[in-house]
């Protein structure tokens, strides 16, 4: 435990940095959205480049992951608008806190995190859980949210529009530039491949600050005083009922003879175990809808999984490299 304490604690206190200088004032607010396109835009994309480069295609097109992951979001989605759709959480409400119960913060925390804990090999599962929640979680958790505002449109039209965001986002694409590279053994030249090693390695740092100054700043902007019995229980959706389904059903597959190895299982549940993904607060604020209870999901999601996720890394018997 301690060696895997020696991990986590480091990222989630650069998280709680950023959060202090952005509660402190020492980082302006009109700061936040250019580190926030730093990281989107650069870093992270170049980080995503150089785990696809190396990493073998097959296991970024895993059928076994792919539909235990898709399951598994899928069921989150339909189990917590199930829960938490009333009188109090209209449909784009409870459509976004599905989102945040069923898209944990990967791009941001979890792929440096569980390549940290776990080794280069974790790199693979990570981006095909990545790649899932941006173009099948995202897409449907957004078309149901535009059916409150746009019920008179066709499905597929709401689909289209929801699609616009994973499309227009640099994230898929450069995990698939470095699947293409890989597939084919490409490489890029000494000097353009070093500048995509610096950015990729200002990703991890940089992106950990900025989660924490997004945290700050949603709870700036939220309008509403939402109640713990509306956020605290999507919370706990997010970080206990979502890894135990991705375990029971990749279990389950490995049961069934599936091509899923124990390790891949073990990557597949600590992804799910980690908290929400931050960006949901700036799309339930672009969508006008609760950012309030979207930003307490978030930060409680957050705050819990210090300690969830780190005792679930101990049960499975993590050992850092």
């Amino acid at each position: 435990m301690p060696a895997i304490l020696a991990v986590t604690v480091p990222f989630f206190g650069l998280v709680l940095c950023g959060y202090l200088a952005a509660r402190l004032r020492l980082m302006p607010e009109a700061t936040i959205p250019g580190l926030n396109a730093f990281v989107l835009f650069f870093a992270l994309p170049c980080m995503l480049f150089r785990f696809g480069a190396s990493t073998p295609v097959d296991k970024l097109l895993n059928p076994a992951m792919l539909a235990v992951w898709s399951i598994a979001a899928l069921a989150i989605v339909a189990f917590t608008l199930r829960v938490t759709r009333g009188p109090r959480v209209n449909l784009k409400d409870a459509a976004f806190g599905a989102l945040v119960a069923a898209f944990p913060n990967t791009g941001f925390m979890g792929m440096p995190l569980m390549t940290a804990l776990l080794g280069a090999a974790a790199a693979g599962p990570m981006m095909v859980t990545l790649l899932i929640d941006m173009f099948i979680t995202s897409s449907v958790c957004l078309a149901l949210a535009q059916m409150h505002d746009n019920a008179h449109l066709p499905l597929g039209r709401r689909l289209r529009n929801a699609l616009r965001g994973p499309i227009g986002n640099p994230q898929p694409w450069a995990i698939a530039l470095g699947a293409l590279f890989s597939a084919y053994g490409l490489g890029l030249p000494g000097p353009i491949d070093r500048i995509v090693e610096l950015l990729a390695g200002a990703a991890t740092p940089v992106a950990l600050f900025t989660i924490g100054a997004v945290l700050w700043r949603a709870g700036q902007h939220a309008h509403s005083r939402t109640p713990p019995a509306l956020f605290v229980p999507v919370a706990l959706i997010k970080l206990a009922v979502h890894p135990a389904l991705v375990f029971g059903l990749g279990s389950a597959a490995i049961a069934l003879g599936a091509p899923l190895s124990r390790f891949e299982l073990m990557v597949l549940t600590l992804a799910a175990a980690l908290p929400s993904a931050s960006n949901v607060s700036l799309l339930a604020e672009r969508f006008s809808a609760d950012n309030g209870r979207v930003a307490r999901i978030i930060m409680t999601s957050t705050v819990l999984a210090f300690l969830s996720f780190s005792g679930l890394a101990g049960v499975f018997g993590a050992k850092p490299g």
